[in-house]
């Protein structure tokens, strides 16, 4: 960041964080973390239902929680969920814009009609959110997190429009970050870029394929990702990648990218549907899903990833390398 900005790490527990896209999924799982460590959580998302129980379920364990009905696709709502975060809670520290939708099937046969939806809710809500939680951030201080992807650097066939969303809020996200320590404003800004997650996302997707649609391997936890978030909202890094499959396969992009395009023609369009399974489109393109849940239901093994561990916290992770090398070495001494 700038060398004059100054952004005070604010521990979790003083803070108040907004989270679009609070009611499944990456959202629930930061905000249930996040409330868990002492956080005043703002929950946004279309379903009313779940909302009002999520947020009664913080309460009851003795955390604090609003939930704001909100459509990222309408800047008067994001408007209203930024003034009533002000309203109850008299400021907010990091502004996590999350909600995001996917659909599947080769561009030629997606309509304009959903192509233009997704941009709505994917590109142009993190540029409501993220233009409208500056104008407090730039006097106030704090931390703007967006959700990126691997797909913001590599593109995957079968979900082309949600690969030119998130390319595009990579763009966006970069300029306003620019643009921002241009002016020495005291916001950093993060762009998260995770990998296939276990998360509803494939069942809230619209699906135009004649399977199921699941996410190409590897899968990493949910919760990778939501302590990424958590991670940002204190320390504020420029980019976090969540699963060493993404930073992998970005840089491979950047070095050789015939070899991304390879595996884009001959892997990936033939590892995004469930064999056996016909195809279900209870979408939440232009109505809200069926929300309240963290985890998928993806047919592939879920881990954790070590990479994104090892980059949120070097310091410890230096201290175990050594103590591995410690032990290494004397095993060896002692074999000879």
């Amino acid at each position: 960041m700038g060398l004059m900005m100054k952004i005070r790490k604010k521990p979790l527990s003083e803070q108040v964080i907004v989270i679009t896209g609070a009611s499944s999924g990456i959202g629930l799982a930061t905000a249930l973390s996040a409330a868990k460590q002492g956080a005043k959580v703002v929950l946004a998302s279309r379903n009313d239902a779940i909302l009002a129980k999520i947020a009664d379920d913080i309460r009851k364990n003795g955390g604090q929680a609003l939930e704001l009905v909100t459509d990222v696709t309408r800047r008067e709502d994001l408007e209203y969920l930024a003034a009533e975060t002000l309203k109850v809670f008299g400021a907010f520290d990091t502004w996590v814009n999350n909600a995001g939708i996917s659909i599947f099937g080769r561009i030629e046969d997606v309509s304009d009609e959903d192509h233009h939806r997704l941009f709505e809710t994917n590109f142009w809500g993190t540029v409501y959110g993220s233009t409208i939680a500056i104008q407090h951030l730039k006097h106030h201080g704090g931390r703007l997190i967006n959700m990126g992807s691997m797909a913001s650097d590599v593109a995957i066939p079968l979900q082309g429009m949600y690969c030119a969303s998130k390319h595009a809020i990579k763009g966006f996200t970069d300029a306003l970050r620019m643009e921002l320590e241009a002016e020495n404003a005291p916001v950093s800004v993060t762009l998260i870029k995770p990998a296939s997650i276990n998360t509803p996302f494939p069942d809230h997707a619209k699906n135009y394929m004649d399977r199921r649609p699941k996410l190409p391997p590897p899968i990493y936890a949910v919760e990778d990702v939501a302590d990424a978030i958590l991670h940002a909202a204190v320390h504020g890094p420029r980019d976090i990648y969540v699963g060493g499959s993404s930073k992998l396969i970005s840089s491979l992009h950047k070095q050789i990218p015939a070899a991304t395009d390879w595996m884009g023609t001959h892997l990936l369009t033939k590892t995004q549907d469930i064999d056996g399974y016909g195809a279900i489109d209870e979408n939440a393109l232009y109505k809200p899903g069926h929300d309240g849940e963290i985890h998928g239901k993806t047919p592939h093994h879920v881990m954790h990833s070590t990479y994104t561990k090892a980059s949120l916290h070097p310091a410890l992770t230096n201290v175990l390398l050594a103590g591995a090398t410690a032990m290494l070495l004397g095993r060896t001494i002692r074999r000879h």
